[in-house]
């Protein structure tokens, strides 16, 4: 169709709806059954609005009284709530349509049939839109299926559709409508819903199975996330016949330019796919990065988030987590040993003092008992002898710090009941008296006249100093 027959069907199709909309408010306005149909359903939209205040105010008390509910569930009791008044009206309103269906001629319960079926459709719509997570798009498909459903029981929604399509933007052989870009709204919410349904589902039985590793069941979900999206997309474009074809130069265009702005977020994105794909770091390492201790919680595509023993979440870009050196305390194994330095005093036997610190590491909890503990001394120092104390453990994600701190708590205690002294430094401070000190003050001053009378250095009377005599 050419752009004057386009014309042409929009203002015939306006014309018709404009039409049919003044007959029917005329013989509403007029006596007779169709008017008494409209009272009907106002004083059942009154009578559900009533009942939608006391069956709400009911089911909130009922749903307070009941304790260790999921989310889920009282998600679904709050949507019940808000649509209650609804769900009345539709009920209401189908009892009466069945009753006069049976005393009266069809015709004359014609309305009162069509907005119970109308309030009927809307609540089906808003339950099945909730299965799509989006905010802004779940509200958008729901305004349009409820919009389609009402013009379609009007038995409008071909002249609607002639006068949506009608309003459109034509760019030489593009042409875009308002009906094509509802449509394509609409589809691609469908399907990106689909996708999501599907995706979680595929997610759920991945991470369920145990013979895959954590680091290529995050690659694994990653991927069939971006594909059912991006296919949903594509489908959804391509549905309203949106030809995507010519838009291959502009998005590469589009695509080079990116590639410089975006330079560090799509380093991000390859070295987030490097470490899922050789595994170095999954989620529930322990890993140290510079200051930063903690474990992987998970692994995006952009960051990886780190948790640390004080509650504190780290989100480390995967590109430090490649070029950085990182220690992965869990990489092949979860054996960590541990090194603690202390030192005796010279009186105490070296060869007792190791027993007992070996014993007292092998008493505390999570110091491994297979991988004994070993002491030795590293060093004769200027108050102690030096020892170190090495043990293994197994979860490192319990924390470094406290099991560092029991050990050295059980030395103390170890040490303190078999009489094994820890020597520190002391320093000896020797205080002069005043007799002394001035002694001392005297002293440095005939030592500085004798060195300014060596100088030949003479003070004078106007206090500065005098040169050498002149020769007669």
């Amino acid at each position: 169709m050419n752009p004057e027959e386009h014309l042409s069907a929009f203002l015939t199709s306006f014309q018709a709806m404009f039409s049919g909309a003044i007959t029917f408010l005329q013989s509403i306005l007029s006596p007779g059954w169709r008017q008494n149909q409209i009272l009907i359903l106002l004083g059942v939209t009154v009578l559900a609005w009533l009942l939608h205040r006391v069956s709400g105010t009911l089911l909130e008390r009922w749903v307070r009284s009941r304790e260790g509910w999921k989310k889920w569930q009282l998600r679904g009791v709050v949507q019940i709530k808000r649509r209650l008044g609804l769900m009345w009206f539709a009920v209401i309103a189908g009892g009466i349509y069945l009753v006069m269906q049976n005393i009266t001629w069809p015709s004359r319960s014609y309305l009162i049939g069509l907005f119970a079926t109308l309030a009927a459709v809307w609540v089906g719509i808003a339950f099945a839109a909730r299965l799509v997570r989006n905010r802004p798009l779940r509200r958008m498909v729901t305004w349009a299926l409820w919009i389609y459903a009402t013009l379609y029981f009007l038995r409008v929604s071909d002249e609607v559709g002639v006068f949506m399509d009608g309003l459109a933007l034509s760019i030489g052989d593009f042409r875009l409508s308002l009906l094509d870009l509802i449509i394509a709204c609409v589809v691609i919410g469908v399907l990106i819903t689909m996708a999501r349904l599907i995706s979680t589902t595929t997610a759920a039985s991945i991470r369920k199975n145990e013979d895959i590793s954590p680091s290529m069941q995050v690659l694994a979900v990653k991927g069939v996330q971006i594909f059912l999206y991006g296919f949903a997309f594509f489908m959804g474009v391509k549905a309203v016949g949106i030809d995507l074809t010519g838009l291959a130069v502009l998005s590469g265009a589009i695509g080079v330019g990116l590639g410089f702005g975006l330079q560090k977020v799509v380093s991000n994105l390859v070295s987030g796919v490097i470490i899922l794909i050789d595994k170095s770091i999954k989620p529930g390492d322990v890993i140290s990065l510079g200051d930063t201790f903690g474990w992987i919680a998970t692994l995006g595509a952009r960051y990886a988030s780190v948790v640390t023993r004080d509650g504190k979440e780290y989100l480390i870009p995967n590109e430090d987590l490649i070029t950085n050196q990182v220690v992965n305390w869990s990489h092949s194994n979860d054996f960590v040993r541990l090194d603690i330095y202390f030192g005796t005093a010279y009186g105490d036997d070296p060869h007792v003092v190791r027993k007992l610190a070996i014993e007292a590491a092998q008493g505390v909890d999570r110091v491994l008992s297979f991988k004994a503990p070993v002491c030795h001394i590293v060093g004769f120092g200027d108050s102690s002898v030096d020892y170190i104390l090495r043990f293994w453990i197994k979860d490192p994600t319990g924390g470094l710090t406290n099991i560092r701190g029991n050990v050295f708590l059980a030395l103390w205690d170890t040490f303190k009941k078999h009489d094994i002294s820890i020597p520190f430094p002391q320093r000896e401070v020797l205080m002069l008296e005043d007799s002394k000190l001035s002694l001392g003050r005297q002293k440095a001053a005939k030592y500085e006249a004798d060195i300014a009378k060596a100088d030949g250095v003479f003070p004078t009377d106007k206090g500065a100093p005098a040169g050498p005599p002149a020769p007669e």
